[in-house]
């Protein structure tokens, strides 16, 4: 017989089989007593799922309060809050995987995501055992497909039987060694009602599917989640304003621009030719000049080049541009304004004599010289690590990657935008564009980092003779190379200049060390430890075959010219050598013997100049007595460079 709720709608039978004790069938009088006895079951059953649904929908609403409790209680870390609404979600939907994936610009029509989390739930058994994890787009995650389709829809989806699914890739899945066998995501909102991300959760742990009532749970749920992602969001743009705010006012306190009066004085000076001043030798003194013939030198440089008369550069705009650069320039032991202009003396040189104005551009030759000469500005005396570890403003608005070259080339921009101070004014508008980006690879590559990323390539292309002038990319990482190789001239001047810039280098590195002991508690790296500098030969001797030297070679064999930079680089080889062994009289070695000598066989990986590997063994085990591990594996560290780059190897050899 039928059980029926309060509007008539049957719920449910009930059936009587075999009545007792004698078996006898059943009569109207038993059908009677069981018809009045069903609306008492109807309202039983009905009052039972009443109340299991009231306490589901209980916990739901207390669980979105706990939600909107964690949004208010964390709305200053993006990642945090991001793993409290992930954990909140598995526990909710009780689901085996939950992700978040946010937008990389809300406002654009391609679909792209900055930042990818993931969390497991802790019941799901799987061999790659993750709790949290930010990943990138491309990393073992769900394929990104039915994400992508909800972010431009802004349309959940819901996917009872993933392998019935056109949308879903079965490769992708079988790759990530996770099964996938339902999903269910939606979009999440800001308070502006735009889409900034989505929301996906994987599996139910019962094995069921994801219902309507799953699905209307998580848009709810997803609701406070877009809020609160967008608080924290909005957060971290006003930290970064601040933090902005502080380097410009910090900036705008310790530097002003030029006199009126320096720029007439400069304009009506007889600029002297470059081989009076010497600017266009590999042997040049990088403390010959004072600092206002560094400014005529520079005028110079710019003219020989020709980059004046072809971008049509007011004269008097440069003179400012170049008095401002250099006030912009801090007085620090190393990285102040005759840094800067013996960089940019280096390149001139290197065009000059190598004759790289015959393949590089114009618009290439003037990025170069310009981001030679504002490579370093508003240096402050210490490095990108230093930066990190101590939170600074400059950490806080850059990031931790490439901190201090991301802030000189936008204080380069600065200038360049300050009235009366723009050298490229007469560009167009794809010029000026075309020009900033150059630019900005200049300044950028001085990185060590992004040295060590590239380099591989660059010797890969000059040792196996497939380096071509008409590829892009070829030219850019020769550009990056050059910067490099003018960053670090001063290793190859003569030696008496050598050594004396290999002591400012020092003294402000120390600075550095005893601030890092003083103020962080920290024991800094050898290079930065004062109480170490007896050790100073032994780095260079390490810094000049693990970083130096090889580039210089490399640049050799792409042009013969180069030949002065590479001997003076094996000169004070030679020096730092003999101050680190003074009683060693064997010939010398290089501990890098798989450089890319220009001067070597490829195949065998043997130069002329390459040690007996008696002598190799006997110096390599020499420079191991200062440190159980290489110190220069110690410097790339404390730069921010992996130990594991530091390896040298021929990028001929696989």
């Amino acid at each position: 017989m039928a059980i029926c709720n309060s509007d008539g709608e049957v719920i449910g039978v009930v059936q009587a089989i075999n009545k007792n004790p004698m078996g006898t069938p059943f009569t109207e009088d038993d059908e009677k007593v069981l018809q009045m006895y069903l609306p008492f079951c109807g309202i039983s059953i009905s009052n039972a799922k009443l109340f299991s649904e009231s306490r589901k929908e209980y916990e739901r609403s207390r669980a979105l309060l706990e939600v909107v409790n964690d949004l208010f209680e964390e709305q200053t870390d993006l990642e945090k809050i991001v793993r409290k609404i992930m954990q909140r979600a598995l526990t909710l939907l009780q689901c085996e995987r939950c992700s978040v994936l946010l937008l990389e610009d809300i406002d654009s029509h391609v679909v792209k995501f900055a930042k990818t989390f993931e969390l497991m739930s802790p019941q799901c058994n799987i061999d790659r055992d993750i709790s949290m994890e930010k990943l990138s787009c491309s990393d073992w995650l769900i394929n990104n497909s039915i994400a992508e389709l909800v972010a431009s829809t802004g349309l959940p989806v819901n996917i009872s039987d993933v392998c019935q699914d056109p949308r879903f890739d079965a490769e992708a899945d079988q790759a990530s060694g996770f099964h996938i066998r339902s999903v269910l995501c939606v979009p999440i909102w800001n308070r502006t009602h735009q889409i900034i991300g989505v929301a996906q959760i994987l599996n139910r742990l019962d094995r069921k599917t994801f219902n309507d009532a799953d699905q209307r749970l998580f848009e709810a749920f997803v609701i406070f989640c877009g809020l609160g992602i967008n608080n924290t969001m909005m957060y971290n743009q006003v930290k970064k304003t601040w933090a902005k705010q502080s380097v410009a006012l910090d900036m705008l306190s310790y530097h002003a621009t030029c006199s009126k009066v320096e720029v007439d004085r400069l304009k009506a000076a007889k600029i002297p030719l470059s081989s009076e001043l010497g600017i266009d030798e590999f042997h040049f003194n990088d403390f010959s000049l004072d600092s206002d013939a560094m400014i005529t030198a520079s005028l110079r440089m710019f003219q020989e080049l020709g980059v004046v008369q072809k971008f049509k550069i007011d004269y008097e705009v440069l003179c400012r541009w170049l008095l401002t650069v250099r006030k912009n320039y801090r007085t620090v032991a190393y990285h102040n304004w005759r840094h800067a202009f013996n960089v940019s003396q280096c390149m001139f040189a290197m065009i000059a004599t190598a004759n790289f104005q015959d393949v590089l551009s114009d618009a290439e030759l003037l990025a170069l010289m310009v981001g030679c000469l504002c490579h370093d500005l508003d240096h402050r005396g210490t490095n990108n690590a230093f930066q990190a570890k101590t939170g600074s403003a400059l950490a806080l608005l850059y990031g931790t990657s490439a901190t201090l070259e991301h802030h000189h080339f936008n204080h380069a921009v600065m200038i360049l935008q300050s009235e009366g101070h723009n050298i490229f004014a007469n560009l167009s508008s794809k010029e000026y564009s075309n020009m900033m980006q150059l630019l900005k690879q200049a300044i950028l590559s001085t990185d060590l980092t992004l040295y060590f990323e590239r380099r591989t390539k660059f010797f890969e292309y000059v040792l196996s003779g497939e380096f071509s002038w008409t590829v892009e990319e070829h030219r850019e990482v020769l550009r990056s190379m050059l910067m490099t190789a003018c960053d670090l001239g001063a290793v190859t001047r003569p030696w008496k200049i050598s050594k004396q810039v290999a002591e400012l280098v020092t003294s402000e590195f120390f600075e550095q060390g005893d601030r890092e002991r003083s103020e962080l508690k920290l024991t800094p790296a050898a290079i930065f430890d004062r109480n170490r500098k007896d050790e100073l030969p032994a780095l260079q001797l390490e810094w000049i075959d693990g970083i130096c030297k090889p580039l210089y070679q490399a640049l050799l064999k792409l042009n013969r010219k180069l030949q002065p930079m590479v001997d003076g680089i094996n000169a004070n080889r030679e020096k730092w050598q003999e101050m680190t062994f003074p009683n060693q009289q064997t010939r010398i070695a290089s501990v890098c013997s798989e450089s890319p000598d220009p001067n070597q066989n490829t195949e065998s990986g043997h130069g002329a100049d390459t040690a007996t590997p008696r002598d190799a063994t006997e110096n390599k085990r020499h420079v191991r007595k200062f440190g159980p591990k290489s110190e220069c594996s110690e410097v790339l560290r404390s730069r921010g460079i992996k130990e594991s780059d530091g390896n040298l190897t021929s990028a001929g050899k696989k």
